[in-house]
């Protein structure tokens, strides 16, 4: 069995999909790996590193050829998938929502194709969870992005020519990412609160030393879907929630915002007119800034400029950490393929039965198989 790691082509993609460690594993689990030269140069692992982990290193388009399994980070182009074999099994984050013209390439080529982002939120699939490893490091990276922007200091500071007030922040969101940046903020000295439409988040948020910020109604009782993703609320309790952000962002220092919604645009969090009544000098982070993005005025790519506050729209945050988040993805990686090969024969064997390979699985056989896509 041959597994193949390719390079990734997008601008700002500087994560790859194995490290010399998984590498050493998946060889020994009977594959042989072959590494596209140069896939690891943005995340500083060097060709030299990855051939001593026992892979071999091709150029180019050779990457794909005769390959059975292709690990990916982000989706391949359409000219990439007809390098493929019929049969090649594709594994990476490859954005069915956003890339949905892609599934019928895929399908056409006979190539079946496994979408890391729909791994299920049960026990055994935890260490396959590439949207908590990626999360993590985002909002990590999110506060770090802000702290670059902002021209005070985080932490309260008493001086002999006066005190420095702490930094106040406010965080959107108390998910994966939404938890680590508030950590991430506590640990830099920042006064720090939180919001989220779930109940069962403000226990979280406290632990880490942060004030919860939340409209509490019986709608936020059935808070969740089974997946474990915040739902989408209703119109009369976003404006109730607005309302109170409304007057909360009047007084912060930064916001960072990370809601996001699977399948569907960003909702919108922060208005224009909610940016204008922030001080000059205050910065938003907009996490979700590639579907759409949370705050109105936050364009991809740039740090805008409202009246003096910046809104920090880079996409992408965990590939600015790339090294870090090329190590855990590599085990997610690792963590969904030991269990579709045969310990015996060294080759796959993919349970479709299976309930992660079941929600995984966009395309099959040349056909498109999920039920999010066919209309099931």
């Amino acid at each position: 069995m041959k597994i193949a790691v390719a390079k990734e082509t997008l601008a700002d993609e500087k994560r790859v999909a194995a490290s010399p460690e998984t590498v050493r594993k998946m060889i020994a689990l009977g594959a042989a790996v072959v590494v596209e030269s140069g896939a690891g140069t943005g995340a500083s692992v060097t060709d030299d590193a990855f051939k001593a982990a026992g892979a071999e290193i091709v150029s180019g388009d050779d990457v794909y050829a005769g390959a059975d399994v292709v690990l990916r980070v982000r989706a391949p182009s359409a000219d990439q998938v007809s390098k493929m074999k019929e049969g090649a099994v594709l594994v990476g984050m490859l954005s069915p929502y956003q890339d949905t013209a892609l599934l019928d390439v895929y399908a056409e080529k006979g190539v079946d194709a496994y979408t890391m982002e729909f791994v299920p939120r049960i026990t055994r699939a935890q260490t396959m969870d590439v949207l908590s490893s990626q999360a993590n490091l985002a909002g990590y990276r999110a506060v770090l992005e802000a702290a670059q922007v902002f021209g005070c200091g985080f932490p309260l500071m008493m001086t002999a020519a006066g005190t420095v007030p702490p930094a106040k922040v406010f965080i959107m969101g108390a998910g994966v990412a939404g938890l680590q940046a508030i950590a991430t903020a506590k640990r830099l000295g920042a006064q720090v609160s939180a919001t989220d439409v779930r109940p069962a988040a403000k226990e979280q948020v406290e632990s880490l030393g942060a004030t919860f910020v939340m409209v509490e109604s019986e709608e936020t009782k059935a808070d969740e879907t089974a997946g474990g993703y915040a739902k989408e609320m209703s119109d009369d309790y976003k404006q109730k929630q607005a309302a109170l952000v409304a007057e909360t962002i009047k007084k912060q220092d930064i916001v960072i915002t990370t809601a996001l919604i699977p399948g569907k645009t960003a909702p919108v969090l922060v208005t224009e007119d909610m940016v204008k009544t922030m001080k000059p000098g205050a910065v938003i982070v907009d996490l979700a800034v590639e579907q759409g993005g949370n705050c109105a005025v936050a364009k991809p790519g740039e740090v805008a400029d409202v009246g003096g506050v910046k809104i920090v729209g880079l996409p992408n945050l965990p590939s600015r950490i790339a090294v870090s988040a090329s190590a855990l993805y590599a085990r997610n990686l690792l963590a969904f393929l030991t269990p579709l090969i045969d310990a015996e024969t060294k080759a796959l064997k993919i349970d479709s039965e299976d309930e992660i390979v079941k929600a995984t699985c966009l395309t099959k056989g040349g056909k498109i198989v999920h039920p999010q896509f066919t209309g099931a």
